[in-house]
């Protein structure tokens, strides 16, 4: 152990009159220096400004630029930049006035206290981490007073092409940095100059708006995904399609409670348990309601182990649940491989807006099962879908505000969130029930459950409920079929929301 001295309070005191005293000698040095002028402060650096952007975008402005005048706001301007005389308390108060404490507001610190509520359920509940610990930092960060991070570019717009080449000297920019559009309310063109930045999250964030984030991460849930056990077993897509009955349901719901279709439509996806999908489907059709559905979404995936065993036990009976199913059949590499293009090729060419999300997840899988892109594979498994899983959720985190977030809409989200995945839970059951009266081999109602898309974790109830009941009885892998349609299945059903709403 390292073992750190005693410093003795004399010694300590010299040291800060020492820095103190370098601080105040660089300060008077610096007070004492003078600025060079600018090299170009007339009007012919205006005037060159102005003949650049003229020129540059084929639009000659009938202006008559008078020199004096830009000679005179070069000045003023230059002025307006310098060092104002301020003294200690001013300073001090300044600080204060700039601090969050004084323009925070109640929506803000409320919006601090659920995301401080949803790391807790993150870090000590380990309900969904990867992905509910970075929302929920960034709902922290989003809704820190003042600290900007979402905020958008700022930009100052200008009457005259002389007042934007001032401004556009004075801030060290160049003709190609003046935009303009003709305003068709004042006839007039009009002139503009990006003035500040925006923040940080607000640039990440279009990675979700453009919609890229998503799929990435479906490459990623693709290349982790073994689809055999639904190619050995097909009649298990027909599960993972049934399992989608919560997401139409609860857009029925959702209509009935006053959302409008495109609202009803991204809370339904809610019902696929799929967070990327739901996330996707949220950006094309009710982008305000990111935050919410984007919670609400991943928190009850991570309670799927809570949801769905009540509702698997009350529709099925023990003699049901101890039904035990025969060994899948061998599938070849032929078919692992042909599998995911064949699935590319026919889902969209049914469903063109389903091509973005169900393309990448068999570009995903068919990496994984080809045998010969191992390292790009293992990429796309690991590095890649880590990195944008952080941007992903920090991102989405970042579009939760006390505005948007803290309203009646919010809670009937929650509430349509249960009502989808105990909706989709007993579709896949039922379903099952049903296969297991008609076919001549048995079918266990309980690897219906596995349809929604919480991938493996709902096929794990599966083999957990069964197992509780037969501890011999081993469901697992019959589970993963329908698991992995679920996974197609919510990406099909996003497809038709937006080439309904969209």
């Amino acid at each position: 152990m390292i073992k750190l001295k005693k410093v003795s309070w004399r010694r300590g005191l010299a040291c800060m009159l020492v820095l103190l005293t370098l601080l105040g000698v660089w300060a008077v040095a610096e007070s004492a220096m003078e600025t060079e002028p600018a090299a170009e402060t007339t009007e012919e650096a205006a005037q060159t400004v102005s003949d650049a952007v003229a020129v540059s975008s084929g639009y000659m402005p009938q202006e008559v630029v008078d020199a004096e005048e830009v000679e005179l706001a070069v000045i003023e301007a230059s002025q307006a930049g310098t060092d104002p005389d301020i003294s200690v308390g001013r300073a001090l108060k300044q600080i204060w006035n700039s601090t969050g404490f004084m323009h925070g507001e109640w929506r803000q610190y409320a919006m601090i206290a659920v995301a401080c509520l949803l790391l807790y359920l993150a870090i000590v509940k380990q309900f969904e981490p990867l992905l509910l610990l970075p929302i929920a930092f960034g709902m922290l960060l989003s809704n820190l007073p003042e600290a900007g991070l979402m905020s958008h570019p700022t930009f100052t717009f200008y009457n005259s092409l002389k007042d934007a080449a001032v401004a556009a000297q004075r801030l060290g920019k160049d003709s190609t940095d003046i935009m303009f559009r003709f305003n068709e309310a004042t006839g007039m063109m009009q002139y503009s100059l990006q003035t500040a930045n925006g923040g940080l999250l607000y640039y990440l964030y279009h990675g979700v708006k453009w919609g890229i984030f998503p799929p990435i991460i479906f490459m990623g849930v693709g290349a982790m995904t073994d689809f055999a056990p639904l190619i050995a077993n097909p009649k298990s897509l027909l599960l993972g399609a049934a399992a989608q009955l919560g997401i139409f349901l609860t857009f029925i719901g959702a209509k009935a409670l006053g959302f409008s279709a495109n609202e009803a439509g991204a809370i339904g996806i809610i019902g696929g348990a799929d967070g990327p999908t739901a996330i996707f489907v949220t950006t094309k059709l009710a982008p305000h309601l990111l935050g919410a559905i984007a919670v609400a979404a991943y928190s009850y995936m991570a309670l799927v182990p809570v949801i769905q065993p009540p509702i698997m036990k009350a529709l099925t009976t023990e003699k049901e649940r101890k039904l035990r199913m025969g060994q899948l059949r061998q599938v070849s590499h032929t078919e692992v491989v042909i599998f995911p293009i064949m699935v590319t090729i026919i889902v969209s060419l049914l469903l063109p807006d389903a091509a973005s999300l169900v393309g990448m997840l068999m570009l995903g899988n068919l990496m994984r099962v080809c045998g010969v892109v191992e390292r790009i594979s293992k990429t796309a498994q690991n590095e890649l879908c880590n990195i944008v899983t952080i941007f992903l959720g920090l991102t989405v985190g970042a579009t939760t505000n006390g505005t948007t977030f803290l309203t009646a809409s919010t809670l009937k989200i929650v509430v349509l969130g249960v009502v989808a995945f105990g909706c989709g839970t007993a579709g896949g059951v039922l379903l099952a029930k049903l296969m297991n009266k008609l076919s001549k081999t048995p079918v266990n109602p309980l690897i219906g459950s596995a349809g929604v898309s919480a991938v493996p974790m709902a096929a794990r109830v599966s083999q957990k409920v069964g197992q509780a009941e037969d501890p011999g009885n081993f469901l697992l892998m019959h589970a993963m079929g329908p698991n992995v349609a679920g996974v197609i299945g919510s990406a099909v059903a996003a497809g038709v929301f937006i080439a309904l709403f969209a």
